[in-house]
């Protein structure tokens, strides 16, 4: 069984703790990948150190030049696309159609950043004395941790690893231990592309790893997209030091489906929102918030369509719907499923494992019917492809319950009345809106951000993330 190591200082080293752990394929657990890192402190010492050795060089590249690199990865990363399509899907376990999705996104996300190194500009002011130049520059934060989960094995880490390159920040990558070996491919990319020994370096493992890097008086800047309970630790964890942070946490996203809806574009909207990559996104629709005059067409064309898709390996091309990631998540599934029926909701298809395949993961998409809107499984994250549909009594109160909630991921309305598009648009407690289409996070160059508990710190791919990889200075000179 292949064994896989860590990237410190431009080399593949063994972790200092001697242990690994096993990466497992959810499609079918007896095939085993690979044996992984499971690292610690001392390794993220090393990194960190390899990272703060890099610092001035990098910084001293400018960023046009740091660019070259970042356009050498884009060129490998899309000869290498299909060898990561398939990565992912065997690890994370996603439809093939979705892996190749997620590597056209890293690219447009690594397209849009190297674009960006000739805007990374401040502003000249007027001065208050004669003779006196007055002007704004950003400078690079200094060394990062970024800490990626595992839904979007390659996509995530790239909207971090990219900018936080091409800002001048050399960078300690810590992925999901659910999804190593894709970030062990993309920590290829960058090496081959030629960048200098240290600026980024990849420290497989599990919790120690992040504790120690977020701990790291070195570490400048954690970047973080995972859970509530986490992001809140990271921010306690480096309160005391001030630490600068970019979290990106949970949702728990609304579709409002109104009395003039088209039910078929309302229809596919869910369905593509609510059971794509099994639901495992923090954008994901896991509430329809639904005009009761309309609820029980829109329920009834909605079993019709999720139960006719077929759950199977992603691999096969004639699966509508992946595994989920592990047996935690399977359980977790089920688990709020039955707290649902407990709580009044009534199954419409799904709720139970999906029989008859190999030996894996898989969760029957799921349709929950009079859910209380303020029910555990209205209010909380499922991660999985479980739908509630929630009655409302029209405009008003379709949008208090879809702000209900203390998360503020995405937000989507399916109407045809331009005025309730518009009002909607102000009213939603969410950062990334959609109208009458899937509510599935942005492009590559507009913000992905959530609003509430979903996000705390700027944004990520977009102009905006230079505002955490960076910080402003102000500078006078007279003559």
């Amino acid at each position: 069984m292949p064994e896989f190591v860590n990237f410190i200082g431009g080399r593949w080293v063994a972790p200092e703790t001697g242990l690994t752990r096993p990466n497992v394929n959810p499609a079918d657990t007896s095939d085993v990948i690979g044996e992984f890192a499971e690292s610690g402190g001392v390794d993220v010492e090393s990194a960190v150190e390899a990272a703060r050795a890099a610092q001035q060089g990098w910084h001293d590249l400018g960023p046009i030049r740091r660019a070259e690199h970042l356009r050498e990865a884009w060129r490998l990363l899309d000869q290498r696309g299909e060898e990561f399509a398939r990565a992912i899907t065997r690890e994370q376990g996603k439809l093939l159609s979705e892996a190749r999705g997620e590597v056209q996104r890293s690219l447009a996300v690594l397209d849009f950043t190297t674009g960006e190194a000739r805007r990374l500009n401040g502003v000249t002011t007027p001065a208050e004395e004669p003779r006196t130049w007055a002007f704004t520059f950003r400078r690079p934060i200094g060394v990062v941790g970024l800490i990626t989960p595992w839904n979007f094995p390659l996509a995530i880490p790239m909207w971090k690893v990219a900018p936080a390159l091409l800002a001048g920040c050399p960078a300690v990558f810590k992925p999901s231990p659910l999804t190593p070996l894709t970030a062990e491919l993309l920590t290829q990319v960058f090496a081959d592309a030629g960048l200098p020994p240290g600026v980024l370096n990849l420290v497989q493992g599990d919790r120690p790893v992040g504790e120690a890097l977020v701990a790291h008086d070195a570490v400048a800047g954690i970047s973080f997209t995972g859970s509530v309970p986490v992001g809140t630790a990271i921010q306690r964890a480096g309160a005391h030091r001030l630490l600068k942070t970019q979290l990106e946490l949970g949702g728990k996203n609304a579709v409002v489906v109104l009395d003039d809806a088209d039910l078929e574009v309302a229809v596919d909207a869910i369905v593509k929102g609510a059971f794509g990559q099994a639901g495992q996104r923090c954008s994901a629709t896991s509430r329809v918030v639904a005009d009761s005059r309309i609820l029980d067409e829109l329920v009834d064309r909605l079993a019709a369509r999720v139960s006719a898709m077929r759950v199977g390996p992603g691999t096969d091309p004639a699966s509508d719907i992946c595994p989920v990631v592990n047996e935690d998540r399977l359980q977790a599934c089920l688990a709020a499923v039955a707290r649902a029926q407990d709580d009044g909701a009534k199954v419409v298809c799904g709720g139970n494992a999906a029989p008859d395949l190999p030996d894996g993961y898989y969760v029957e998409p799921t349709v929950l019917r009079d859910v209380p809107w303020d029910a555990e499984i209205a209010q909380e994250e499922v991660f999985g492809p479980v739908l509630s549909v929630i009655a409302a009594d029209g405009f008003d109160d379709a949008m208090r319950i879809a702000n209900s909630v203390r998360y503020g991921m995405s937000g989507t309305i399916c109407t045809r009345d331009q005025s309730r598009i518009f009002a909607a648009l102000d009213r939603f407690e969410a950062g990334m809106l959609h109208v009458n289409r899937p509510g599935v996070g942005a492009y590559a160059h507009l913000p992905h951000v959530g609003s509430k508990q979903s996000q705390h710190g700027p944004p990520e791919c977009s102009p905006q993330v230079w505002d955490f990889y960076t910080e402003w200075r102000s500078a006078c000179i007279s003559y």
